[in-house]
């Protein structure tokens, strides 16, 4: 979300279509939507635009004030997007008609003091244009029918936004910070990644709650950790592969995908109480495919007693050799033990992803190891290994120029040698081979 932009809250009783018209505004599919009430539980910021004018929508979960439990924590969400909002758009399904709760909302909107623009969804055909009109009862002003499945009227409500909107935001969502890393916070449901953002950044700005899942879009917050900004992105848990996933379920992963590309490094949150799992594994491989830096993150150490971590340090060796290289910090969200330790992980990492090594030390290296010892023969001969070169950061890419096939053996172990003499703690290297071809002049 970008600062110095007017806010636009959208906000409204479960499944009145609110995701659906922040699609429509945006052209495209950002905002999680199914057919099942309550699937926004967090409020999400998006960038618009309208002829030529930017704002900043949000999108919050459905809103009842009479709520309880879950659905009032939803609720509170939703009130804490009036805090920084400059106008509300007020949905309202013109198939139910205004309720009770309806009419509660439209109360405190009133209070609010702020330009609400109330719209009538659903309004699909003019017939239902006169069911529209009842809405006048809400002491809003005029209800715009729309329909945000279809498109219909859309453009005459962005109008009367941007009729309503201040030229500069009444206030801003965070400083200008020149760019702070950002940070895919990652991890299967439940293990505690919205209570860790939410310790870290000082208040409840995601959802916390016993039911797993309660995450469905990713949720960018601008944290201090370790006296340095970072932009932290909480994303939804992943339970399963993208291409096993259906509805809501389905988008939020791909979504969470997304953030992992736009992330530069990735806290994988792990239960530290529970024994590892083919969810964590997945995502751990999905940081590492992605080229991310990592940092791994144990969650609930204070609920952790001697046995269990005794047990814990096998299956680590066990289950998570391949990522040795990843530092480790033992957290508890709740207490907030050890999130000051963070900000070091993250910076040896992020420091490693763009690390770069000269070419003339690279292969003074290549040089010493090969000569003490040689890659296997293949088909009877043994490869030369004739120099190497790094082709990119962000992360480290090796290239190896050989006469042969190497193994993918030792490339592990040029892999391991890499890590020991120039360490590399917490970013992925990649090392490709390339078999110089008959006649070919090998380049230093």
């Amino acid at each position: 979300m970008s600062v110095g932009q007017p806010v636009v809250a959208v906000v409204g009783r479960p499944n009145v279509g609110k995701s659906t018209l922040v699609n429509r505004v945006l052209g495209r599919r950002a905002a999680v939507v199914e057919d099942v009430p309550g699937v926004t539980r967090d409020r999400i910021a998006y960038d618009a635009v309208w002829s030529g004018r930017r704002f900043t929508l949000v999108d919050t979960g459905g809103w009842e004030p009479d709520a309880a439990g879950l659905a009032a924590m939803v609720s509170e969400q939703a009130q804490a997007a009036l805090d920084t909002a400059d106008a509300v758009l007020f949905i309202v399904d013109v198939l139910t008609g205004a309720t009770d709760a309806d009419e509660a909302v439209a109360r405190v909107l009133h209070r609010s003091g702020l330009p609400v623009i109330l719209v009538a969804n659903k309004v699909d055909d003019a017939r239902s244009e006169a069911d529209a009109a009842a809405l006048w009862s809400l002491g809003l002003g005029e209800p715009h029918p729309v329909s945000a499945l279809h498109g219909r009227g859309s453009g005459d409500l962005l109008d009367a936004v941007l009729a309503v909107l201040p030229e500069a935001p009444r206030e801003r969502f965070g400083a200008d910070t020149g760019g702070p890393r950002r940070v895919a916070l990652i991890g299967r449901p439940n293990v505690g990644k919205s209570s860790l953002l939410n310790k870290i950044a000082g208040s409840r700005r995601s959802l916390v709650h016993d039911e797993a899942g309660t995450t469905r879009d990713p949720v960018d917050e601008l944290v201090t950790v370790g006296g340095e900004e970072w932009m932290f992105i909480d994303t939804a848990g992943l339970r399963r592969r993208v291409r096993e996933a259906s509805g809501a379920e389905y988008y939020s992963s791909l979504r969470t995908a997304t953030a992992l590309e736009a992330a530069e490094v990735a806290i994988v949150l792990l239960d530290a109480g529970e024994p590892l799992t083919e969810q964590d594994q997945r995502v751990i491989s999905m940081v590492v495919e992605a080229g991310r830096a990592l940092v791994l993150a144990f969650n609930k150490w204070d609920l952790v007693d001697e046995d269990r971590r005794l047990t814990l340090e096998r299956e680590i060796v066990r289950d998570l050799g391949r990522v040795a290289w990843a530092p480790r910090v033992n957290v508890s969200a709740r207490t907030g033990r050890a999130t000051d330790r963070l900000a070091p992980a993250l910076r040896t990492s992020l420091e490693s992803w763009g690390t770069r090594i000269p070419t003339g030390r690279l292969n003074t290296w290549l040089g010493e190891v090969v000569s003490a010892t040689p890659p296997p023969a293949r088909g009877g001969k043994v490869p030369k290994v004739l120099f190497a070169t790094q082709a990119g950061v962000r992360p480290p890419r090796f290239v190896v120029f050989t006469t042969g096939f190497l193994e993918p053996g030792y490339r592990r172990f040029l892999e391991r040698r890499l890590r020991e003499d120039f360490g590399f703690t917490g970013s992925p290297i990649s090392i490709s081979v390339r078999v110089r071809e008959r006649g070919e002049r090998p380049r230093p």
